[in-house]
C-alpha cells in the first residue's frame, strides 16, 4: 500500500477524519498520549556514579520517538505541554517531580527543537528503514545536547568545555544506545502496521 508524502506513523495508525472537530480531538488525544509516554519515560532512570545530579533517562528516546511518530507538528506540542505540565510543578520529570529545573532546563527546550526536526525529517520517509532512521534521529540528538549544554554553561557560569564535560560525555553512550533503539523500532513499527 502506498503511503501518501507527509504521512507519520501516528496518521497511518489513526486516520484523519472528514470531521474537523473529530481530528481536533484525534490530534489533541495523540499529543497528550506522548507527553503521558514521555512521563514514563522519565521514570526508568538512574544516576551514573560520577553524576549524582543529573538522572539519565529514556527522555530522549521519548522525544526521539515522538517527533517520529507525531511530525513536525503535533510532536514538539507533546514536548511542549510536557515540558508545561512540568514547569506547572505536576510531576512528570524523574522521579516523579515538577517544576522546571534550573539546571537541565535547556534539554527540555531542545526536546521541543528536537521533535519539530525528527518529525520533519520523518515526514519525508526518512523512519522507513533503520540508516535512514539514524539519520533522522542524529541532527534530533545533536540539537538536544547543544541547546541543553549551552543552557547548562550558562547556568553554571562555566566554559564550553566543562558544560560538555557535565552535560554531554557522560550520556554520550546511552544516547547512542537510545538512538539506535529508535532507529530500529520505527522501520519495525511501519513494518507490522502495514
Amino acid at each position: 500500500m502506498a503511503i501518501a508524502p507527509g504521512t507519520t506513523l501516528a496518521d497511518y495508525l489513526v486516520p484523519s477524519r472528514e470531521s474537523r472537530t473529530a481530528n481536533l480531538v484525534r490530534n489533541a488525544l495523540l499529543i497528550i498520549g506522548f507527553s503521558i509516554f514521555t512521563t514514563l519515560c522519565a521514570q526508568v532512570s538512574f544516576y551514573l556514579p560520577n553524576d549524582p545530579a543529573v538522572p539519565v533517562t529514556l527522555q530522549t528516546l521519548a522525544a526521539l520517538l515522538t517527533g517520529a511518530a507525531l511530525g513536525s507538528k503535533r510532536g514538539p506540542l507533546a514536548m511542549l505541554l510536557y515540558m508545561g505540565m512540568g514547569a506547572a510543578h505536576v510531576p512528570v520529570f524523574a522521579g516523579w517531580t515538577g517544576g522546571f529545573p534550573l539546571l537541565t532546563g535547556g534539554y527540555l527546550v531542545g526536546f521541543v527543537i528536537a521533535a519539530f526536526v525528527v518529525g520533519w525529517l520523518c515526514e519525508r520517509g526518512l523512519d522507513r528503514s533503520f540508516f535512514t532512521s539514524v539519520l533522522a534521529m542524529l541532527p534530533g540528538s545533536v540539537i538536544i545536547y547543544l541547546v541543553g549544554a549551552t543552557w547548562l554553561g550558562f547556568a553554571l557560569h562555566a566554559n564550553a568545555s566543562t558544560a560538555i564535560a557535565y552535560g554531554v560525555t557522560p550520556f554520550l553512550i546511552g544516547d547512542v544506545l537510545k538512538l539506535i533503539v529508535a532507529a530500529l523500532l520505527l522501520p519495525v513499527a511501519w513494518r507490522i502496521v502495514r
